[in-house]
């Protein structure tokens, strides 16, 4: 059955903005995208939210319902009570442009300093072979719809923006570490990770996996192994002693 709900929404740019009061319709098996797009027809046509497929693939209605980072289509009415405030306000983490709408090219401008995939010069590309359990591995990390939402939970650049030039974060990190576990990749990622990346400034609080609406093991399955691999090279006394050994041969 229909009813009516108390919707605070985040309007304004820039510049300034506000959250404000509207009360909306809402039908049975609707999710907080259908309520605003209502709201956009019948009282605010002028509201900015960005959206694509509706179908929890394309990452693009990203945004915060009642504090939480989620996808707007994603997020079932049903999961608050009828007489629940809710309010929908933008990515915190990122800078706005309009209303629900924010600028997230910083995601995209970190991808570009990851190398891209680097396979043996030796092998052509349809004699690549890889074992089940080395494409099982990796492709859960495929899985990123780079909805952003764990970037946007983040606490080290959530909280700080003066991070951001150093540390790349979560969704980057899963791009490394598929590129550094796949057996047919022959960058050195380990180094760059650490010293350019900022891995070394994640804590490890697993609020990136919390969000994750593709359920992507992002801490433990890509920032503790990649961590690991890290140590490895860099802190490891028997391999830096070695290596001190050949450098000065």
């Amino acid at each position: 059955m229909a009813y009516t709900a108390r919707f605070k929404v985040w309007r304004g740019d820039a510049g300034s903005g506000e959250l404000a009061d509207f009360d909306v319709e809402v039908n049975d098996g609707e999710v907080v995208l259908d309520v605003i797009h209502r709201l956009q027809a019948t009282q605010a046509g002028d509201l900015a939210v960005r959206w694509n497929c509706k179908a929890g693939k394309c990452g693009s209605c990203s945004a915060e319902v009642n504090g939480r980072p989620r996808l707007l289509c994603m997020t079932r009415m049903n999961l608050f009570a009828e007489d629940e405030t809710v309010t929908v306000t933008p990515l915190r983490a990122f800078p706005i442009i309009r209303d629900l709408v924010t600028d997230v090219s910083f995601n995209y401008t970190k991808a570009r300093e990851v190398p891209a995939f680097a396979p043996p010069p030796d092998v052509a590309p349809g004699d690549y072979r890889m074992a089940q359990v080395d494409v099982e591995r990796s492709q859960e990390f495929r899985k990123c719809i780079e909805c952003f939402l764990c970037q946007n939970t983040c606490h080290v650049i959530r909280d700080h923006e003066e991070n951001k030039p150093a540390f790349a974060g979560p969704r980057l990190f899963i791009r490394v570490a598929e590129l550094e576990m796949h057996p047919l990749d022959t960058g050195e990622r380990r180094a760059q990770a650490q010293e350019e990346l900022g891995l070394g400034m994640c804590n490890i609080t697993k609020c990136c996996t919390e969000v994750c609406p593709e359920g992507i093991k992002i801490t433990d399955n890509a920032i503790i192994p990649m961590k690991e691999r890290v140590v490895d090279v860099k802190y490891d006394p028997v391999t830096r002693w070695i290596s001190g050994l050949i450098r000065r041969r």
